[in-house]
């Protein structure tokens, strides 16, 4: 099975642009759907966008356009990059991966996940 780790996470302003990482051990990511997720302090958690095992790439509406999901195969690391930030997206940052390349209508709903990382932490202030 695979093991997922965040890092990048931090504080910035709003305006301003993070990149986080996700790097994997145990499996290649290129078997998987990962998916990203955040959560707010007394919000559900939300997926924002997921990556085939081909590297095609699917958004929700709040994200679209300002952040950009990516991977290394070789590095078998996925990274989101975050640009635009709002103060609105201020919450935990979690990578998920889901055994199968296809990352199907179900790619914003937790519950499709099998492994999780611990999660990174990004404020953004005003």
């Amino acid at each position: 099975q695979v093991q997922l780790v965040e890092s990048g996470g931090g504080s910035v302003q709003a305006g301003g642009s993070l990149r986080l990482s996700c790097a994997a051990s145990g499996d290649a990511v290129s078997s998987y759907c990962v998916g990203w997720f955040r959560q707010a302090p007394g919000k559900e958690r939300e997926g924002v966008a997921a990556i085939n095992g081909d590297g095609a790439t699917r958004y929700s509406e709040s994200v679209r356009g300002r952040f950009t999901a990516s991977k290394d195969n070789a590095k078998n690391t996925l990274y989101l990059q975050m640009n635009s930030l709002k103060r609105e997206d201020t919450a935990m940052y979690y990578c998920a991966a889901r055994r199968g390349k296809y990352c199907g209508s179900w790619f914003l709903v937790a519950a499709n996940y099998d492994y999780w990382g611990r999660g990174t932490q990004v404020t953004v202030s005003l």
